[in-house]
């Protein structure tokens, strides 16, 4: 999706984990490996822009990990709130406001979703590692990081 903004947009990032591994794409525009993610549409909120993203971006259907609080009311409704937030320079005039999920698959075929990917990997700790071109580093920390705590929750 285009910018909303000229100078900032609201963006999601999904790290999927599963059997220990998490998944990530080589963005074929960006040249870097990164996380299932995107732009948040004016008509959606963030919960939608991650479950969507991670279905166009990788054919998976996801559950996403987090705390719902129980104040849903008429006209209200509670979000899974984001494990962290981030915020991130695109260009010289454009950043990113980055909400960052955790997730577990629960269904769909993994596939490669070619006009925005160069390739689709699930990860290990070590496989990370060894990525080329070379994860930069707070993303290979996100990565860790979802890894550690999706662990504990198995």
């Amino acid at each position: 999706m285009a910018h909303i903004h000229e100078k900032i947009d609201f963006t999601v990032a999904i790290f999927v984990v599963h059997d220990h591994r998490v998944l990530v794409i080589l963005h074929r525009n960006l040249k870097r490996w990164l996380p299932l993610g995107g732009h948040i549409e004016l008509d959606e909120d963030p919960e939608a822009a991650a479950l969507r993203e991670a279905r166009e971006e990788s054919g998976l259907e996801v559950e996403l990990i987090g705390e719902r609080p129980p104040t849903t009311s008429p006209g209200s409704r509670a979000l899974i709130a984001p494990r962290f937030l981030d915020i991130h320079r695109i260009n010289a005039t454009h950043e990113h406001i980055g909400m960052i999920y955790w997730a577990r698959p629960k269904g769909g075929t993994l596939k490669l979703a070619e006009a925005e990917h160069h390739d689709i990997r699930w990860c290990s700790r070590a496989e990370l590692e060894e990525l080329q071109p070379p994860m930069d580093a707070p993303v290979k920390w996100y990565c860790h990081q979802a890894l550690e705590e999706i662990s504990r929750l198995a």
